[in-house]
């Protein structure tokens, strides 16, 4: 017989006919699933008729753009990966450059001086919407997921019903500020509370359950809480939902009302402007995404912190351990459900409003997938996938530019869930155990080294 070598010249044709192949499936793929969602369009003439408008142009361009992105990837991406991560398994511990053994300190730093910055570019009025949306709105859901990783990455209990504690504490701060005019400082910890009672409420009859039976009883727990706002009128004002509430003020001593005698503003001779009120916003919600991270890594350092991740690991092997399972699983309820709380109370005082449609189910999925991306027990993570997440869905209102490609009629707002959609796919398939993949060790010997996530289980560390 002879003898067939395989050249380097003959393995390049035979990948790149390959990514042909596949880039060819890709676009017939690509055709059958958005010929009917994007090629067609139902609309109405003026004689208030269905007629059917075809946009072959338009599915045309997705159809190319799957096909160049699947060529792309079989090509190029995936051997670059591939020999990525044979070069990081060989090194299985690695010396961290600066950048990534400070990088807490440096993105702290950062969210300090973001505020002065936006300022500093756009104006007083111009920052609004960068230090609002760009700015609280991800510190929440930061708030959320770091709460949500204690059930789901340390505790390993699949929860999809988070965002009932969301609406407990939104709702707890709102009925408690407009009924009985408590003040803003005394709310929050008390939203934080009843939040975790509940949470504890909802651990008991999950006692035993693991797996998709908790995750099917966590979410019609979340269904349960939406409904009771929804139906419960006398209290909860149903779908109109509870405005006018009280804004926060600097603990008690200046309030950001413009009527107020004691006005920030006149305080301190400063023009009138909505923007220090967001300001003040922005750097308390800074402060609670701090304080939460600093009670989870002490946690996770005492003794409870590791029955979470016994438990996660294995619930039998922790029993025969002589761990406490119940108080185990009450307690990791309870304290991811009080920061949800927290949060909560948090989004009713940043809203000035709350409603039951704020608190679907779709919340919950999206903070789910936060802490999925971010890397299951990861802080630094999830804090970079809700600002990945969040952040770029804001970023699409901004993108008028698209417009020209896809043309005038095209809505980026409309398509964030599907782009948001393709690019989980994409962190999935690029980076399986979340954007951090290493993981350090609660416990260690003389010295703390952090391991590749080759080494751990898929989802854990």
């Amino acid at each position: 017989m002879a003898n067939i070598t395989n050249t380097p010249e003959s393995a390049g044709s035979n990948l790149m006919a390959r990514a042909l192949r596949e880039a060819f499936y890709a676009g017939l793929v690509a055709l059958g699933l958005f010929v009917l969602f994007v090629g067609l369009k139902t609309d109405q003439n003026i004689l208030n008729e269905l007629v059917l408008v075809q946009r072959w142009g338009l599915l045309a361009i997705f159809v190319v753009i799957a096909m160049v992105g699947r060529f792309l990837s079989v090509a190029f991406i995936r051997p670059y990966l591939a020999e990525r991560k044979a070069v990081k398994a060989a090194a299985a511990v690695k010396e961290a450059g600066f950048v990534a053994r400070n990088f807490s300190f440096i993105a702290v730093a950062a969210l300090i001086v973001y505020p002065p910055i936006m300022v500093a570019l756009f104006g007083f009025q111009g920052s609004l919407k960068w230090v609002d949306n760009f700015g609280i709105q991800i510190l929440i859901y930061v708030m959320l997921a770091w709460g949500l990783n204690i059930v789901v990455g340390l505790a390993g209990l699949l929860d999809l019903g988070y965002v009932a504690f969301y609406a407990v504490g939104a709702y707890s701060y709102a009925l408690l500020s407009s009924y009985f005019g408590l003040s803003f400082w005394l709310l929050l910890p008390m939203a934080g509370i009843l939040a975790a009672l509940w949470g504890a409420i909802l651990g008991f009859p999950v006692l035993r359950l693991k797996g998709d039976y908790l995750a099917i009883v966590t979410l019609a727990f979340g269904e349960i809480i939406r409904l009771v706002l929804i139906n419960w009128t006398e209290v909860t004002k149903g779908t109109f939902g509870i405005s006018g509430i009280a804004k926060a003020s600097v603990f008690g001593i200046w309030s950001f009302d413009v009527s107020a005698a004691n006005n920030f503003a006149k305080a301190f001779g400063l023009p009138m402007s909505s923007s220090y009120y967001k300001i003040f916003l922005f750097y308390l919600a800074l402060a609670l995404c701090m304080l939460a991270a600093f009670v989870t890594i002490r946690l996770r350092r005492m003794p409870i912190g590791r029955a979470w991740e016994a438990l996660r690991e294995d619930e039998i092997a922790c029993r025969s351990l002589g761990i406490n399972t119940v108080t185990t699983k009450l307690t990791a309820f309870a304290t991811g459900a009080m920061f949800g709380g927290i949060a909560g109370s948090f989004f009713a005082v940043r809203q000035g409003f709350v409603s039951p449609e704020s608190f679907v189910f779709l919340e919950s999925a999206i903070i789910l997938a936060i802490v999925v991306l971010g890397g299951m027990g990861s802080l630094v993570g999830i804090a970079v996938a809700a600002t990945v997440m969040i952040g770029g869905t804001e970023l699409l209102r901004e993108m008028d530019f698209l417009k020209q490609i896809f043309g005038p009629d095209f809505t980026p707002e409309l398509y964030r869930m599907l782009i948001f959609g393709l690019a989980m796919i994409v962190v999935m398939v690029w980076k399986p155990r979340g954007f951090v993949g290493s993981r350090e060790p609660t416990a260690f010997l003389r010295e703390r080294k952090s391991v590749s996530g080759s080494f751990t289980k898929e989802g854990h560390g």
